[in-house]
């Protein structure tokens, strides 16, 4: 695959993942925490497709 297509892959996965997050401790999916976590996710993922690109 091409990086560029791992990076948001993983962007996409990450930010989707951090904002279902907060939903294990009954935060709603439109809170503060979701968009915080899915910020979260969404960074890490990028490094995890940057390093899965190298």
């Amino acid at each position: 695959m091409e990086a560029k297509q791992l990076i948001w892959g993983g962007m996409m996965v990450g930010s989707l993942v951090g904002s279902f997050l907060p939903l294990l401790w009954g935060a709603s999916e439109l809170s503060m925490s979701a968009m915080v976590w899915g910020a979260v996710g969404g960074i890490l993922g990028i490094y995890v497709g940057y390093k899965i690109s190298q």
